[in-house]
Formats: structure tokens, C-alpha cells, sequence
């Protein structure tokens, strides 16, 4: 190998030093340097996403929400607590299992409410039935105030128990659309609910 083979060959070091430059430059909102990034590693981020949420549609929503976030949060990247890629791939399985938890918990205090519902409606604590069944309404009420398309794929997913799949042959939506209108849908209902209501 020649002298000019080996300055075409970057090592390691050279390439953690150049990772480390393209953060820095994004943290300025340099748009080239955020290209850059996301061609080099969008398919491994995609792999990761992937593999915890086994959904395409999912995971390419994950990959552009980590770029997203590197995009916001660049300034805070601290090099000597670890490599660029290190801290993307912590990025994307945060993000990813965020989703997950946000959809099992979601379901989780439907579930709940109407399990509660139907085994202490015939208890001796006229209260607790009382709130129970406030806790039923209030969650309908919050349900009421979504936009339409996100209320009827939440409904048909968490009342009727349908899978994504069945929503969009049910609906003739696309399966991408329906997980999005989930997606948006439980992130509203998160925050008009409270954190406290999926905490089963």
C-alpha cells in the first residue's frame, strides 16, 4: 500500500474525531453536517428500531424522530462520556421502547378500568363504584376530544381489540397511517389524562 492509499484510509480515531466534528457542527444548525450523519447511520438505527418494534412503519418514524432529537439536543453531547455512535444507538432503543411502553401502558389502563368496571359493579362500596365509573367517563371524555380519524383507530384497537393490520382492512386506511393516527392519538390522550392514569 502507498502513501496515497493510506491517506485514504481514515482510522478509527480519525473517523471518531470526524463524528465528533459533525455534532459539533449541528449543534451550530449546520444542515450538511446532520446529512451526513443520517447517511451513515439511518439503516443501523432503522436495524435497532426494528428489532425491538418489529414494524417498518415504526421504525422509520424512530429514525427520523433520533435525527430529530440530534438535531435539538447536539449541544449537549458530551464526547468524553462516549462515542457518536454509542449515544445515537442509546438514543434510538430509548425512543423505541418509549413507544412501546406508552402503547402497553395505554392499553394497560383501559384494560384495567373496564376489568374494574365489570367485577366490583356488584360490590357494597357505592364509592368506589362512583369512582370507578368517573374514571370510565373521564377516559371517554378524552377519547371525545381527539380528532375523529385518531378516536376511531384507537377505539377499534383498544375496545374492539383489533391488531393495526385488522384496523387497515377494516378501514381501508394504510397500516402506516393507522399506526401514526395511534401514535398521535395515545400522546394526546397521555397528556390530557396524566401520567398517573398509566401508572397500573
Amino acid at each position: 500500500m502507498d502513501s496515497c492509499d493510506r491517506k485514504l484510509i481514515k482510522t478509527d480515531s480519525e473517523i471518531r474525531l470526524d463524528e465528533v466534528s459533525l455534532i459539533s457542527r449541528i449543534a451550530e444548525q449546520d444542515q450538511s453536517a446532520l446529512s451526513i450523519l443520517y447517511d451513515r447511520y439511518a439503516k443501523v438505527i432503522y436495524t435497532i428500531a426494528y428489532r425491538i418494534l418489529n414494524s417498518s412503519e415504526e421504525s422509520e418514524e424512530i429514525v427520523l424522530d433520533v435525527f430529530t432529537q440530534v438535531w435539538r439536543i447536539a449541544k449537549n453531547y458530551n464526547f468524553r462520556k462516549g462515542r457518536v455512535d454509542t449515544w445515537l444507538f442509546m438514543l434510538t432503543r430509548s425512543r423505541a421502547l418509549d413507544r412501546l411502553r406508552t402503547y402497553a401502558r395505554f392499553s394497560k389502563a383501559i384494560t384495567a378500568s373496564e376489568d374494574a368496571l365489570m367485577v366490583r359493579s356488584h360490590t357494597d362500596s357505592p364509592e368506589e363504584d362512583v369512582l370507578l365509573q368517573e374514571r370510565r367517563s373521564y377516559i371517554n371524555t378524552c377519547l371525545d376530544e381527539l380528532p375523529s380519524e385518531q378516536r376511531l383507530v384507537l377505539e377499534l384497537a383498544y375496545f374492539s381489540g383489533l391488531s393495526h393490520s385488522e384496523i387497515a382492512a377494516k378501514t381501508g386506511i394504510s397500516l402506516g397511517t393507522v399506526k401514526t393516527r395511534v401514535r398521535l392519538g395515545l400522546k394526546k390522550l397521555r397528556e390530557a389524562i396524566g401520567e398517573e392514569w398509566f401508572s397500573f
